[in-house]
């Protein structure tokens, strides 16, 4: 039994176990952890809100093919990405909607609300001082999405962390003028990492603006060894760039900087929950250790890395709808900790979303995880 998008793709694989996007090299038959075909159970007690869902605007796809190819960029793989995401056209045409297809592909896989994220690598690798501007012009058009859709998209802002001033600025003009859930930033830019000091303020205004910071993957710095084993993407690129990321801000200080700084990151937490014991046992190998840096004074803890996982750190599910870690997650972090995304138009599966509906889970749990916690942390209404 075929899942509920019924049919077959051009190449012959299952729609409901892989959805719509053609360019999708990865593999689409039923082998090993794959869901199994299913239906989507259309009378849930819970709406299905989707919190890493994916798009991005003409005129930043020009700015950065046209910086790629100038001959001017650094080299720079997260630009390098982009210009084999232009050549794709299937998933432009999902990535670039804000309306009729997006919807139809949420109806069609039960999906009641997505968060929409500026895709990697945004706004950050085109030309110095195109960055904001383009920024603006993505989170009017994210605003505008959901005003006209408001039960169907909520976003968060796009801001370009090379510009701190201007992206201080944004940050503040998105959430409190247009309304926007929080920010999201894709990962290090040429190399540059938020848990540096002078980026600091970008924090800071996010805590002020009550938002989240959402991490999402890019391509690694310096990433040739990834993609000359074929690892450049979700296979070790993407989960190990956040991995970074995500450590480099609990070792910096900036949650005992900024207690208040909520901090969300996708797939599972890029497999960082699995290790909290080990880190808590050897935090001592980084944690006020001189030199470190560039050579910015020490840094003391306040508390074991695994208390930042509880207090400031959500995960989403996005790509990983395997239900024993799911459960782990759920017992390590906290049921309130946990959130539904599918990674839409990248990852996409009927059967997938199917086979959350059959998860063991606690009905009161399973709100949480689908609805109740999104709504808390991105402060939806």
């Amino acid at each position: 039994m075929l899942g509920e998008g019924m049919g077959t793709m051009e190449d012959g694989s299952e729609k409901g176990l892989k959805g719509h996007f053609k360019e999708d090299f990865s593999q689409r038959t039923r082998i090993g952890l794959a869901p199994r075909a299913g239906h989507v159970n259309r009378d849930t007690p819970y709406k299905r809100i989707a919190t890493e869902e994916a798009w991005t605007f003409p005129a930043l796809v020009k700015a950065q093919v046209d910086y790629l190819n100038s001959g001017e960029a650094p080299h720079d793989d997260s630009l390098k990405m982009a210009g084999m995401f232009a050549n794709m056209p299937s998933l432009q045409d999902m990535l670039q909607d804000l309306g009729d297809l997006r919807l139809a592909h949420m109806d069609e896989m039960g999906i009641d609300r997505q968060l929409l994220l500026l895709t990697a690598p945004g706004v950050q690798v085109v030309r110095p001082g195109e960055g904001t501007p383009l920024a603006r012009e993505a989170n009017d058009i994210a605003a505008d999405a959901c005003a006209r859709h408001p039960d169907r998209f909520s976003a968060l802002a796009a801001f370009d962390p090379r510009d701190v001033a201007g992206s201080v600025r944004e940050i503040e003009r998105a959430i409190g003028t247009l309304g926007l859930n929080g920010a999201v930033l894709n990962s290090h830019w040429q190399g540059h990492y938020i848990d540096e000091q002078d980026y600091w303020p970008i924090l800071e205004a996010i805590e002020a603006m009550d938002g989240a910071l959402y991490i999402h993957p890019t391509a690694p710095f310096n990433g040739q060894h990834y993609e000359t084993r074929g690892f450049f993407g979700a296979l070790g690129g993407f989960p190990h760039d956040v991995w970074l990321h995500t450590m480099g801000l609990i070792f910096s200080g900036a949650f005992d900087r900024f207690p208040k700084l909520r901090l969300v990151i996708g797939h599972l937490g890029e497999c960082l929950p699995l290790h909290l014991y080990r880190f808590d046992w050897m935090q001592g190998n980084a944690d006020n250790r001189a030199g470190l840096r560039g050579g910015q004074p020490p840094v003391k803890l306040k508390h074991p890395v695994s208390y930042y996982f509880q207090n400031n750190i959500w995960i989403t599910t996005s790509g990983c709808g395997w239900e024993p870690a799911i459960k782990f997650c759920m017992e390590v972090l906290g049921p309130d900790r946990v959130l539904y995304a599918m990674d839409y138009p990248y990852q996409q599966s009927s059967d997938e979303v199917a086979s959350y509906d059959r998860m063991a889970i606690s009905p009161a749990h399973k709100k949480l995880l689908m609805e109740d916690n999104a709504r808390k942390v991105f402060r939806l209404k």
